[in-house]
């Protein structure tokens, strides 16, 4: 199942929040710089070394650390351009990797943030549009629970109303 909340991911206790993170996997601005806040160990900065480089469209797992989750599963989504340079491919195997990764942890509980839409520039309607088919779609015959959240009133109306219509 998949729902759309108004929250902050790191209020969250599931099994795993996803960080919109860089193909580096360096603590950033945004939701990742949060994440890696919340975490508040200098050892999720030393796996997440070990792990890196990925490339847009992948994902990779670490332990969740201080946050409320229990893991913590890091993927990079494009930088938008002008739509033509295979971004909306990028975008869905992002959610895509990342939900495969939870699934070969057994996690059940998982929330994203909203991929791509804040400094990578990917527009709001597209990326909502693309972040509610991609998960329904992986999701509809596993036992999942799903959440995209934001604290963005205009994100959260945009994602219920493709949430509503799919």
């Amino acid at each position: 199942m998949l729902h759309i909340e108004k929250k902050n991911i790191l209020d969250f206790e599931v099994d795993a929040i996803v960080n919109a993170a860089n193909k580096e996997l360096k603590r950033g601005g945004g939701v990742c710089g949060a994440i890696f806040e919340a975490a508040n160990d200098e050892n999720l900065q030393k796996e997440c070394d070990v792990l890196a480089p990925i490339n847009p469209g992948e994902s990779v797992i670490t332990k969740g650390y201080n946050t409320k989750a229990d893991y913590i599963i890091h993927t990079v989504g494009p930088v938008y351009f002008d739509g033509k340079r295979n971004e909306r491919e990028i975008l869905e195997n992002a959610y895509n990797s990342a939900l495969k990764i939870a699934e070969e942890n057994n996690l059940k509980t998982i929330v994203f943030p909203l991929i791509s839409s804040g400094i990578y520039g990917y527009p709001l309607e597209e990326a909502a549009e693309v972040a509610v088919n991609t998960i329904k779609n992986y999701i509809e015959d596993k036992d999942f629970e799903v959440t995209i959240a934001a604290l963005d009133d205009e994100i959260v109306e945009t994602l219920e109303k493709y949430n509503k219509e799919i």
